[in-house]
């Protein structure tokens, strides 16, 4: 599977480019802030139907504009598929694959995997639970549309729940019968959200661990670990255990809302010990296993996006991720960065097959093949 071209119409700083591309390594280069990322940002949109890095549509269009318009062709098992991706203000997005609009977008979510590694990830280490779930649901549900959709019940049974238990404080009366409906729908969604999970993190450990490895030569011992309140017993006797604090504090305190992923080295947490390389190393080798997993549980190598490679790694841990993505395993690949120069030494060297792009004014020239 790779992306045969890209068309971007308004989207962010690009009034109109037209791409075509290799089906094994694209690099953009230029100074920061001409727009490489936005690139990586665009086939992150055809993806996954929404942006990397915000979640808000609008502020990816083009200034002093209405609406944004991107357009890939997909080559699949021979077959070339024609996804669109569109947004006018003030209106829903639209997605469309071979000309055919999606009723609901998570329909079009998995069919074309993609992993991204970015200076953006740090945020995995040094924010909270929040984008630690959310990891593991981009993984999932890149394979597992029911997933997708039994998060969205869950979420919808806790904000149900969370509100009858404020009415229920306010009245000092509680309805059983109507607090069991919500009880069973977090039993039923959160259970399967919690299997799949732990089924994750249990495959990612192990080729975590040796792409930790490869990458740092083995200087420090890392550990992830999947942290769940449904590690330690059945769900539905939390619930009931834990509904007089739950009304005290007019939320749910207990469920897979709450997980969290342990991410260690040399038995501590990473955020309080980890130089800045660490972590970036530890977050390279953590997308690299995700990378591993959608394509043994998809069946298709993702696009893999690596934005601004170099920062905070020297030179020879670059050189050591490009010689391990260049392998025959991944499939398309881009890589942006500052300089020409040092992408193209690292890449002869490895006889790697890619495009060069160089990228200023908004614009997008296709300088060099190999």
């Amino acid at each position: 599977m790779y992306l045969k071209s890209l068309v971007l119409n308004n989207f962010k700083n690009y009034e109109l480019v037209e791409i075509e591309l290799s089906s094994k390594i694209n690099c953009f280069a230029g100074a920061n802030g001409v727009g490489k990322t936005n690139i990586l940002d665009a086939i992150h949109y055809l993806s996954l139907a929404k942006s990397f890095f915000n979640s808000i549509d609008s502020v990816s269009i083009r200034h002093g504009e209405d609406y944004f318009i991107i357009k890939g062709e997909i080559e699949r098992n021979g077959d070339k598929d024609q996804i669109h991706c569109a947004f006018l203000k003030q209106k829903q997005k639209i997605m469309k694959r071979n000309g055919k609009e999606y009723q609901k977008l998570y329909d079009h979510i998995g069919r074309y995997p993609v992993v991204m590694i970015s200076p953006a990830d740090s945020s995995l280490i040094t924010e909270g639970s929040e984008e630690r779930r959310r990891f593991m649901n981009k993984i999932i549900s890149q394979y597992d549309a029911v997933y997708l959709d039994s998060v969205l019940q869950y979420n919808k049974a806790v904000l149900q729940r969370n509100r009858l238990l404020k009415d229920f404080k306010a009245a000092n009366k509680i309805d059983s019968d109507m607090l069991a409906v919500w009880d069973t729908q977090l039993v039923k969604y959160g259970g399967y959200i919690y299997d799949a999970r732990k089924k994750l993190i249990d495959e990612l450990k192990p080729v975590f661990q040796e792409y930790y490895s490869l990458i740092s030569s083995s200087k420090e011992t890392v550990r992830l670990e999947y942290v769940s309140h449904l590690n330690e017993g059945d769900f539905e006797n939390m619930l009931a255990d834990s509904l007089k604090k739950d009304l005290y504090l007019e939320y749910t305190t207990v469920g897979v809302h709450k997980d969290n992923l342990a991410l260690e080295m040399n038995g501590f947490p990473i955020k309080t010990i980890g130089s800045q390389g660490q972590q970036k190393s530890f977050l390279t080798a953590l997308k690299l296993a995700k990378f591993d997993y959608i394509k043994r549980m998809s069946g298709y190598s993702p696009i893999l996006l690596l934005d601004d490679i170099f920062d905070k790694f020297d030179a020879e841990r670059v050189e050591q991720i490009i010689r391990l993505v260049s392998d025959s395993m991944f499939g398309q690949i881009f890589i942006t960065d500052t300089h020409c120069d040092r992408l193209q030494d690292i890449l002869s060297a490895h006889n790697a097959e890619y495009k060069l792009f160089n990228i200023s004014n908004n614009t997008v020239e296709d300088i060099k093949i190999y």
